[in-house]
């Protein structure tokens, strides 16, 4: 009976070992573990820039709170309901380990409704309708809106890749040894959606309604 020899056993070890190095991307790769990695990063990447349009715009509205108010100071419900919102919104984002998308969005959600009936008060204040600070607050905040609305459409394009990917064989399977999960979707109401009121500058201003007749 014969032995090998030490080192012919430490050649052909190391011969396996590279074999093991050379084929594991292969096997990686056809279980899906590397797309899912890129798919997962790809989801990643898109909410971030979510969440970047979501400062933005929740840095601009102090600013037009600030404007606004100098020509209806009065009417502070509006005002106060808007840097509540606002706060919420700064809230969500500045979250240790971040915020769930649905926190975003509903959020980010609260944030348009409250600040709807600030932007419509132009009507009442044709003031606004010429300032120029107030002209361009309010393009930048459109602007945004629409960049907010891109990034979500790209944010739940990219979630939907990912989702489909990790439900299908054999990606699944490497999904659970990874513990990978579906992510959620940036899901908005029809509000949001339609963002800040666009004011007609050419409409008349409000009037109020006048004063019932005296009795003879």
């Amino acid at each position: 009976m014969t032995m090998d020899r030490p080192d012919t056993v430490r050649g052909a070890t190391a011969r396996w070992m590279r074999r093991v190095v050379l084929l594991l991307p292969l096997a990686l790769g056809a279980c899906g573990y590397n797309t899912i990695q890129t798919l997962d990063e790809s989801a990643a990447k898109s909410q971030k820039e979510i969440e970047v349009q979501l400062q933005r715009r929740a840095d601009l509205v102090p600013n037009l709170v600030a404007t606004v108010k100098g020509f209806a100071a009065q009417e502070s419900s509006i005002f106060i309901a808007v840097a509540q919102a606002q706060r919420g919104l700064t809230g969500a984002l500045a979250r240790p380990g971040g915020a769930s998308p649905a926190e975003l969005a509903t959020t980010n959600d609260a944030l348009s409704r409250a600040v709807i009936p600030m932007m419509t008060l132009v009507t009442s204040y044709p003031q606004l309708k010429s300032d120029a600070q107030f002209l361009r607050l309010q393009d930048e905040l459109t602007g945004t809106e629409n960049r907010i609305a891109v990034s979500r459409t790209d944010y739940n394009n990219s979630v939907n890749e990912y989702n489909s990917y990790i439900r299908k064989f054999p990606a699944v399977m490497t999904a659970k040894v990874l513990g990978s999960k579906s992510r959620e979707y940036f899901e908005v109401s029809d509000s949001a959606k339609r963002g800040a009121p666009v004011v007609d500058f050419n409409a008349a201003p409000a009037t109020a309604p006048a004063a019932p007749a005296a009795r003879p």
